[in-house]
Order: structure tokens, then C-alpha cells, then sequence
């Protein structure tokens, strides 16, 4: 059974190696958006076999960093200029509708959490991988929302994000935009804090734009 173990961490291991490691080389510039990614030359560069690259694969496409075409295959994900307008505009008119409810909502237990995962995300900035400093902004965002008291908005807003790249990779190719998101964490929580519903209405307009 220990063996068993070992052998499922060793896996998993490996895949968030890979996965991070293809992400990398797309923030990189190495792969280029619309670059094909076949199996074969993945497995050579990163000196892997083909079910971990295909399992890499699988995670950067559920998370809309690569694109999967059937029949075809993967490639980086080409972002749609005018559609990554269009979906920051929504947002903006979504979760900036819901600040209000958010600081009604968020009790001081709330507001904790919230600092915790804005910490989680500062650590990931200095100790993490690419790609668990996306998850920790997804988490600190979904925690966000949720506070909106109805869940049918958080599911509407992240498929809405998912129509084009839903990760603010893109934007991080330098550690200070990185950390002006996390100051923006930071700040949002604060506005929170204070009841200041107004505040925190152009806080999350301006983390959007940014991303």
C-alpha cells in the first residue's frame, strides 16, 4: 500500500513538474499563442514520457492555457483581442455589482480567510511555481465572489472568463505586476474591512483591467 503511495505522489509530482515547465516556456515566449505542442517533441525537450505530457496537456487546457482541437491537438492559446475586451467589460459590470453585497456579507472569519489566501498567494510569488500562483489567485477570487451570497453568479462568471485565456499568466511576465496583484489582494481586503462598498467597486475594476 505504502508503495502504492509513493508511486500516486511520485505521478503527481512529476505532472505538476511538466505542467509547469510547458508554462514556463509559454510565458517565455519559447512557445509562441497559437504554436502546436505535439506530444512527441514535448517528451524530448522535457525528458518525460507521453502520459505525463499528456496529463500536463489536459491541466493547461481545463485551465484555458493551452487549446485542444479534436483531431488535431493542442496548441498555446491565441487570445481574441476584441473578445478579452468584451469579457473584462462584463466583468467589470458583474462583480462590480456584488461589492456591496460582499461587504455586507464578509464577517470578520470571512475577511481572515480572505487574508489568508491573499498571503498564500505573496508566498507563492516568492517560493511557488507559475502555475500554483495562478491556482492561489483563482482561490483568492472564488472566495471573493462567493461572498456575492449567490453561487449561479460565480459559476456564470468563471465560464465567462473561461471564453478566453481565464489566467492572468499573460500579464505576469514581470515580478511587479505580479506583486501590484497582490497589493491589489491586499488592498481589496482592506476595503472590506472598512465597508467601503465604493472602494472596493474600483479596486476589482481596476485588478481586471490590469489582467
Amino acid at each position: 500500500m505504502a508503495d502504492v503511495v509513493m508511486d500516486q505522489q511520485q505521478a503527481a509530482s512529476d505532472t505538476r513538474d511538466v505542467t509547469d515547465l510547458v508554462l514556463q516556456d509559454i510565458l517565455a515566449g519559447v512557445l509562441l499563442p497559437g504554436t502546436w505542442l505535439k506530444q512527441i517533441d514535448l517528451e524530448r525537450r522535457y525528458n518525460c514520457t507521453r502520459p505525463e505530457v499528456r496529463r500536463a496537456l489536459d491541466r493547461l487546457a481545463q485551465k484555458r492555457l493551452v487549446e485542444h482541437v479534436p483531431n488535431r491537438g493542442y496548441h498555446v492559446y491565441e487570445p481574441d483581442g476584441r473578445r478579452a475586451r468584451e469579457v473584462s467589460e462584463i466583468r467589470i459590470i458583474l462583480e462590480t455589482a456584488i461589492a456591496g453585497t460582499i461587504v455586507q456579507n464578509a464577517s470578520p472569519e470571512d475577511i481572515d480567510t480572505l487574508r489568508t489566501l491573499a498571503e498564500h498567494f505573496d508566498q507563492m510569488v516568492l517560493n511557488g511555481t507559475m502555475l500554483e500562483l495562478y491556482e492561489a489567485n483563482l482561490a483568492f477570487h472564488r472566495h471573493l465572489l462567493v461572498l456575492g451570497g449567490n453561487l449561479e453568479l460565480v459559476d456564470l462568471i468563471t465560464e465567462i472568463r473561461q471564453r478566453t485565456s481565464s489566467a492572468p499568466v499573460s500579464q505576469w511576465r514581470t515580478r511587479a505586476r505580479i506583486e501590484q496583484s497582490g497589493r491589489q489582494h491586499h488592498m481589496m481586503i482592506d476595503a472590506i474591512a472598512a465597508g467601503e462598498a465604493e472602494r472596493l467597486q474600483e479596486l476589482v475594476r481596476q485588478h481586471i483591467l490590469q489582467n
